[in-house]
């Protein structure tokens, strides 16, 4: 807990005599009376390591004893019985370490006195609409206590600002369970590319990913896997993932785990018959040539655009050799035709969310800031030929891309998920080779 605790310190440092209030991610209904799988928020969790729902953090620094409180959910045996132990209000100070612990209905009551002497709110309104008039009647409680003298939050700030700038610095502890979520995702897509063959469908390899995350020690995953055979992959977030795949076709699978709820984003492309054809090989080689370039250019001082730019070129100049784009690179990225090809950006933050969070540009909205140590991100490209692209017809229905994990380190950069094969050769040798695992 010491990691949490000194994240809370740091927040409280920053919000200087302000009171910043976040809620833990509330359970909600699939249908009827079944809930989708509970997922903590992960701001809660970046500062707590909390995983239970229905909680609030408040932090309180100008408060005389109760800095850092959190409220909860009691223990109660007779719920406990049907939706498993809670940790309980008594336990949590020792066991979290905060200066206090209330139950989570007393908190209307209680937030008034946090708020009184404050000067600012920190919350997120918007979120939560019965969270957002709990604290709106503990906030004017607060100011009507104080109306003939003291101080009561007379602006209410995005928390995020401190918070999500903390985020985007990766220290060992996440970086540790990012390298494990990335070597997971290493097996689940090894299990993939070795159980392809023609005539299975695409949910039969999700279904292999899944499993081996599972099954080595990832508790979820990290987002929706996106298996996409053939034309499919030319679908940039296709995850219908039930169709066949044939012969002749390649497969395009974007899938990570997440471990300790930090994640991994990974995807790679394959032929489904375990050999690409020349059509396929020259794409493939196009978007790897452009991802190890963009990755080359993840390291301190780079603005981080740069690895955008260098795909894109790397990405036009392959275009014009084989002809699916004329003329210069300059004439090509000004004429913005590549983007019929390549219409997304080379990566983004990740660590607790997929898409992490973290501001891409510096505060005068315009210009890209600078890596530097810590900063995680994606390196992505891709290339796909849609069907009613006005091209030869050999190249129709190639979909390919290729993303690993990046970590922008002192004097470089490491890939957290380099050990996922993505070289020709060893997607070759591997395609196929457990094939009769998910024969019917």
């Amino acid at each position: 807990m010491q990691s949490y605790a000194s994240r809370r310190r740091l927040v409280s440092e920053a919000i200087d005599g302000g009171v910043a209030v976040l809620p833990a991610a509330r359970t909600i209904l699939r249908n009827n009376d079944t809930e989708f799988e509970f997922r903590q928020d992960s701001d809660f969790f970046y500062l707590t390591g909390f995983g239970e729902p229905d909680a609030i953090l408040v932090l309180a620094p100008h408060h005389p004893t109760e800095r850092s409180v959190l409220f909860l959910r009691p223990r109660d045996r007779a719920l406990e019985t049907w939706t498993g132990k809670r940790l309980g209000v008594e336990a949590a100070p020792t066991s979290l370490g905060f200066d206090a612990a209330y139950d989570i209905a007393e908190f209307s009551q209680r937030l008034p006195d946090f708020l009184t002497g404050a000067t600012t709110l920190y919350y997120r309104m918007g979120l939560d609409e019965t969270n957002d008039r709990r604290i709106l009647g503990a906030l004017n409680e607060a100011r009507h206590r104080v109306r003939r003298g003291g101080n009561a939050p007379r602006a209410i700030e995005e928390p995020g600002k401190i918070v999500h700038e903390m985020r985007l610095f990766k220290q060992p502890d996440e970086i540790e369970r990012m390298r494990r979520a990335g070597s997971i995702t290493r097996a689940g897509h090894i299990a993939a590319m070795r159980a392809t063959r023609p005539g299975i469908h695409e949910f039969d390899l999700e279904a292999i990913l899944e499993y081996t995350y599972r099954t080595n020690g990832a508790q979820d995953i990290a987002y929706p896997s996106i298996v996409a055979g053939g034309d499919n992959a030319t679908i940039l977030h296709y995850n219908t993932n039930r169709e066949m795949l044939h012969d002749g076709d390649l497969v395009l699978i974007d899938s990570g785990s997440e471990f300790d709820l930090y994640a991994s984003d990974v995807t790679r492309t394959w032929p489904v018959n375990g050999r690409f054809t020349a059509e396929q090989r020259a794409i493939y080689e196009i978007v790897l040539a452009a991802q190890k370039a963009g990755i080359e250019q993840v390291r301190p001082g780079n603005s981080y655009r740069a690895y955008h730019e260098r795909a894109v070129d790397t990405i036009v100049d392959g275009l014009i050799d084989i002809g699916l784009l004329r003329g210069s690179r300059a004439e090509a990225i000004e004429s913005k035709k590549y983007l019929d090809f390549y219409m997304h950006n080379t990566g983004h933050w990740i660590g607790l969310d997929v898409h992490d969070v973290g501001q891409y540009r510096e505060s005068d909205g315009t210009t890209y800031r600078k890596l530097q140590a810590g900063m995680a991100m994606t390196v992505e490209p891709g290339l796909y030929v849609a069907r009613d692209l006005d091209v030869d017809e050999r190249w129709k229905g190639i979909g390919v891309r290729i993303e690993d994990d990046i970590l922008c380190t002192p004097d470089g950069n490491e890939n957290l998920t380099a050990g996922i094969p993505k070289e020709i050769d060893e997607l070759e040798s591997l395609v196929g080779a457990d094939a009769a695992v998910v024969a019917r």
